[in-house]
Protein backbone atom coordinates (compact mmCIF):
# COMPACT_ATOMS: atom_id res chain seq x y z
CA UNK A 1 0.00 0.00 0.00
CA UNK A 2 1.43 3.58 -0.64
CA UNK A 3 2.51 5.76 2.30
CA UNK A 4 3.08 2.51 4.33
CA UNK A 5 6.56 1.72 5.25
CA UNK A 6 8.75 -1.35 3.18
CA UNK A 7 7.00 -4.90 5.12
CA UNK A 8 3.76 -2.96 6.61
CA UNK A 9 0.75 -5.29 5.81
CA UNK A 10 -1.81 -2.72 7.16
CA UNK A 11 -2.55 -5.29 10.63
CA UNK A 12 -5.20 -3.81 12.22
CA UNK A 13 -4.93 -6.19 15.76
CA UNK A 14 -5.73 -9.45 16.55
CA UNK A 15 -9.26 -10.58 15.45
CA UNK A 16 -10.01 -14.09 17.16
CA UNK A 17 -8.02 -16.45 18.80
CA UNK A 18 -8.74 -20.17 17.93
CA UNK A 19 -8.72 -23.05 20.38
CA UNK A 20 -9.42 -26.85 20.39
CA UNK A 21 -11.56 -28.38 22.73
CA UNK A 22 -12.97 -31.82 23.53
CA UNK A 23 -15.98 -30.65 24.92
CA UNK A 24 -17.87 -27.77 22.98
CA UNK A 25 -20.89 -27.62 25.01
CA UNK A 26 -18.84 -27.86 28.41
CA UNK A 27 -16.30 -25.02 26.34
CA UNK A 28 -19.43 -22.56 25.98
CA UNK A 29 -19.89 -22.47 29.72
CA UNK A 30 -16.72 -21.16 29.74
CA UNK A 31 -16.01 -18.68 27.34
CA UNK A 32 -20.01 -17.62 27.75
CA UNK A 33 -21.16 -18.42 31.07
CA UNK A 34 -17.81 -17.55 33.44
CA UNK A 35 -15.79 -15.09 30.97
CA UNK A 36 -18.90 -13.37 29.50
CA UNK A 37 -18.28 -14.04 26.11
CA UNK A 38 -21.34 -12.89 23.42
CA UNK A 39 -22.35 -15.07 20.29
CA UNK A 40 -22.74 -13.15 17.45
CA UNK A 41 -22.69 -15.37 14.37
CA UNK A 42 -24.45 -18.49 14.28
CA UNK A 43 -22.05 -21.64 14.97
CA UNK A 44 -20.77 -23.92 12.31
CA UNK A 45 -20.64 -27.25 11.53
CA UNK A 46 -18.98 -29.24 9.04
CA UNK A 47 -18.22 -32.99 7.64
CA UNK A 48 -16.63 -34.22 4.10
CA UNK A 49 -16.04 -30.66 3.22
CA UNK A 50 -12.75 -30.39 0.80
CA UNK A 51 -12.20 -26.47 1.08
CA UNK A 52 -12.11 -26.90 4.76
CA UNK A 53 -10.54 -29.70 4.71
CA UNK A 54 -7.61 -27.84 3.06
CA UNK A 55 -7.90 -24.86 5.16
CA UNK A 56 -7.59 -26.37 8.10
CA UNK A 57 -4.48 -29.11 6.55
CA UNK A 58 -7.08 -32.21 8.07
CA UNK A 59 -7.82 -34.40 5.59
CA UNK A 60 -11.85 -36.23 6.49
CA UNK A 61 -11.77 -33.05 9.00
CA UNK A 62 -15.28 -32.78 11.31
CA UNK A 63 -15.99 -30.35 13.66
CA UNK A 64 -18.37 -28.25 15.16
CA UNK A 65 -17.62 -24.38 16.29
CA UNK A 66 -18.54 -21.40 18.14
CA UNK A 67 -17.04 -17.93 18.32
CA UNK A 68 -17.38 -15.23 21.08
CA UNK A 69 -16.77 -11.46 21.56
CA UNK A 70 -14.63 -10.66 24.68
CA UNK A 71 -14.21 -7.02 24.51
CA UNK A 72 -11.93 -6.19 21.17
CA UNK A 73 -10.98 -10.06 19.99
CA UNK A 74 -13.05 -12.79 19.80
CA UNK A 75 -12.45 -16.75 20.85
CA UNK A 76 -13.00 -18.99 18.00
CA UNK A 77 -13.76 -22.91 19.75
CA UNK A 78 -13.48 -25.84 17.60
CA UNK A 79 -14.17 -29.64 18.50
CA UNK A 80 -13.31 -31.77 16.38
CA UNK A 81 -14.88 -35.31 15.72
CA UNK A 82 -12.75 -36.58 12.80
CA UNK A 83 -9.41 -36.23 13.87
CA UNK A 84 -9.85 -36.90 16.80
CA UNK A 85 -7.11 -35.31 19.31
CA UNK A 86 -4.90 -37.68 21.68
CA UNK A 87 -6.13 -36.57 25.09
CA UNK A 88 -4.00 -33.64 26.24
CA UNK A 89 -2.54 -32.80 29.81
CA UNK A 90 -4.29 -30.92 31.55
CA UNK A 91 -1.29 -29.37 34.22
CA UNK A 92 1.25 -28.69 30.86
CA UNK A 93 3.48 -26.11 31.64
CA UNK A 94 3.55 -22.96 30.17
CA UNK A 95 7.03 -23.67 29.08
CA UNK A 96 5.90 -25.60 26.21
CA UNK A 97 6.46 -24.47 22.61
CA UNK A 98 3.39 -22.85 21.07
CA UNK A 99 0.45 -20.78 21.86
CA UNK A 100 0.66 -20.90 25.75
CA UNK A 101 -2.16 -18.52 27.44
CA UNK A 102 -4.37 -15.88 26.29
CA UNK A 103 -5.21 -12.73 28.54
CA UNK A 104 -8.34 -11.23 29.25
CA UNK A 105 -8.23 -7.27 30.68
CA UNK A 106 -11.33 -6.66 32.95
CA UNK A 107 -13.17 -4.20 34.93
CA UNK A 108 -13.02 -6.26 37.83
CA UNK A 109 -10.89 -8.59 38.90
CA UNK A 110 -12.03 -9.45 41.88
CA UNK A 111 -15.47 -10.35 40.62
CA UNK A 112 -13.87 -12.54 37.49
CA UNK A 113 -11.03 -14.53 40.23
CA UNK A 114 -14.35 -15.37 42.98
CA UNK A 115 -16.74 -15.99 39.58
CA UNK A 116 -13.62 -18.42 38.20
CA UNK A 117 -12.88 -20.03 41.84
CA UNK A 118 -17.16 -20.68 42.26
CA UNK A 119 -16.57 -22.81 38.60
CA UNK A 120 -13.99 -24.88 40.47
CA UNK A 121 -11.51 -24.03 37.69
CA UNK A 122 -7.83 -24.32 39.07
CA UNK A 123 -5.52 -20.88 39.46
CA UNK A 124 -1.73 -20.96 39.92
CA UNK A 125 -2.20 -18.10 42.54
CA UNK A 126 -4.32 -15.35 43.72
CA UNK A 127 -4.14 -12.04 41.97
CA UNK A 128 -2.21 -9.44 44.11
CA UNK A 129 -4.57 -7.18 44.36
CA UNK A 130 -2.62 -4.77 46.95
CA UNK A 131 -1.01 -3.44 43.45
CA UNK A 132 -4.04 -1.66 42.97
CA UNK A 133 -4.38 1.62 44.54
CA UNK A 134 -7.51 3.68 44.66
CA UNK A 135 -6.90 7.21 45.33
CA UNK A 136 -8.34 10.18 47.35
CA UNK A 137 -10.39 10.90 43.84
CA UNK A 138 -11.73 7.36 43.27
CA UNK A 139 -9.14 6.66 40.03
CA UNK A 140 -7.36 3.87 40.19
CA UNK A 141 -3.95 3.09 39.53
CA UNK A 142 -1.63 -0.03 39.06
CA UNK A 143 -2.49 -3.80 37.78
CA UNK A 144 -3.11 -7.19 39.28
CA UNK A 145 -3.19 -10.56 36.91
CA UNK A 146 -3.06 -14.05 37.17
CA UNK A 147 -2.98 -17.39 35.25
CA UNK A 148 -5.83 -19.86 35.48
CA UNK A 149 -6.97 -22.66 33.72
CA UNK A 150 -10.06 -23.65 31.90
CA UNK A 151 -11.85 -27.37 31.84
CA UNK A 152 -9.26 -28.80 29.86
CA UNK A 153 -6.29 -27.03 31.23
CA UNK A 154 -6.13 -24.13 28.69
CA UNK A 155 -4.39 -21.62 30.07
CA UNK A 156 -5.65 -17.89 30.52
CA UNK A 157 -4.66 -14.60 32.23
CA UNK A 158 -6.98 -12.53 33.59
CA UNK A 159 -6.31 -9.08 34.21
CA UNK A 160 -6.99 -5.66 35.18
CA UNK A 161 -4.85 -2.81 34.53
CA UNK A 162 -5.29 0.87 35.28
CA UNK A 163 -2.46 3.65 34.13
CA UNK A 164 0.67 3.95 36.44
CA UNK A 165 2.95 6.88 36.34
CA UNK A 166 6.11 4.17 36.65
CA UNK A 167 4.34 2.04 34.13
CA UNK A 168 4.03 2.15 30.12
CA UNK A 169 0.54 2.23 28.90
CA UNK A 170 -0.73 -1.34 28.34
Amino acid sequence: MAGQPRGQLGVRGVHHIGVSVPDLERAREFYVDILGGVEEVAPLEWRDNPFIDAVVGLPGSAARQFMVRLGNTHIEVFEYASPRSAPQDPARGVHNFGYTHFAVQVDDLAACYRRVLAAGLPVHTPPAFENIVTRADGSRTGYAATYCRDFFGNVFEIMEIHACEDMPSI
